[in-house]
């Protein structure tokens, strides 16, 4: 029979090791607006979170806030998860206001262990709860390129941001890229900083069958062989680039554009219209369970966009084995890593290189697509959701 006092020692030392919030299970909280209602960028990394964690780790407990949680397009069936709005007449009025301002009270009354802001964001007023919060960062794009918003967006970005930096115990950055331009931009110490990759959707490591693609191809009025770009149409995206390299290379191959239109489509269609080139095919509609298909049937994904904060596509044309080539340095070469040919996105002529060498040489991009599902595996859910525990259980 052991002796008290070193029951009482191992008792201790055990502790250090498990935390009694991780032997209890812990209650985490999420600002989780975007899970319910966007259905790119921000949505998809919200969702992909809270799946990954409620999934690989079901013995916590996960409390989702949202503003109108009666009409989210986002539901789930987890048992661990609740859904949460709220719940005074003045918050359900002021539904923007209680997400900024209302949720820490509730956090508190539900006695949350740890909060996570998933959306470049965390509530005002947060840390006076005792309660610590994370953020995620995905990007600052609108620092970067303040055109592409409305000057009161920015300002609250920026208000956001501010508040996120001065008051999370731990700042969440989905690449290296976005954690230097934090450091560098903002004065964020870097020791506040973790970087934990994005997780590339389960549905794309899919097999899509080929009479699925095949109803797809016909829904789109498609050919049965393209070049493919998936991205929002605008400036800083670049597809104009690989329009202007595959005319000025001559080559005569068809291209599939998708993604949400902007102001930027208008120069797109003129220099197509300018220059007579044919079999370029714009998609403005097209709803997620139809990418797979697309994804898996190009032959190439081409994705030239100046600045991002990781560069999802890169890694969905990855695991749906198609060849990849996309701009050199960056976060860019986080998601692609060494098995993707990396361009100069302002050069059209070495885009029209790289894209006429991939072409002639079927047995180069058989390669390529082996190699790079074996960089991917870094990208499963599994793998994201054990990082972003990592950092909640160094917090507490």
């Amino acid at each position: 029979m052991y002796h008290p006092f070193f029951l009482l020692i191992l008792i201790l030392f055990l502790a250090k090791l498990v935390p009694i919030a991780y032997i209890q299970g812990m209650k985490i909280g999420f600002d989780a607006k975007r899970a319910f209602f966007n259905n790119t960028g921000l949505g998809n990394y919200s969702r992909s979170t809270i799946a990954g964690l409620s999934t690989y780790f079901p013995h916590n407990s996960y409390i989702l806030y949202t503003p109108k949680p009666h009409r989210a397009k986002y539901q789930t069936a987890a048992k661990n998860v609740l859904i949460k709005g709220p719940k005074n007449i003045f918050y359900k009025k002021f539904q923007s206001l209680w997400r900024t301002h209302g949720i820490p009270s509730e956090v508190k009354q539900d006695k949350i262990d740890i909060f996570h802001g998933l959306s470049n964001e965390i509530p005002f007023g947060i840390e006076k709860t005792g309660i610590p919060a994370i953020a995620s960062i995905c990007d600052i794009i609108f620092i970067h390129y303040p055109e592409l918003y409305k000057p009161i967006d920015r300002n609250v970005y920026k208000k956001k941001l501010s508040n996120a930096i001065e008051n999370a115990s731990r700042i969440i950055t989905i690449s290296k890229q976005t954690k230097d331009d934090l450091v560098l931009t903002c004065n964020v110490n870097e020791d506040q900083i973790r970087v934990v990759y994005l997780a590339c959707a389960s549905v794309y490591w899919n097999p899509v069958t080929l009479t699925a693609r095949q109803q797809i191809l016909q829904k789109y009025k498609l050919p049965a062989e393209f070049i493919l770009n998936v991205g929002t149409i605008e400036k800083r995206k670049n597809i104009l680039s690989v329009i202007k390299a595959m005319h000025i290379r001559q080559i005569r191959y068809p291209l599939v554009i998708v993604g949400r239109s902007t102001p930027y489509l208008d120069e797109v269609r003129a220099y197509i219209s300018d220059n007579r080139i044919r079999d370029i095919h714009i998609l403005t509609n097209v709803p997620f369970e139809d990418l797979p298909a697309l994804y898996q049937q190009a032959r190439l994904f081409v994705y030239p966009s100046i600045y991002e904060g990781f560069g999802m596509p890169i890694l969905e044309a990855m695991v749906s084995n198609t060849p990849v080539i996309t701009t050199k340095g960056g976060c860019f070469e986080e998601a692609g890593g060494p098995y993707t040919v990396y361009i100069d996105p302002q050069n059209p002529e070495q885009i029209g290189d790289a894209i006429r060498y991939l072409l002639d040489n079927g047995s180069y991009c058989e390669y390529m697509v082996n190699a790079g599902l074996v960089h991917a595996e870094q990208f499963k859910l599994k793998n994201i959701a054990a990082a972003t525990m990592a950092v909640y259980k160094e917090v507490l």
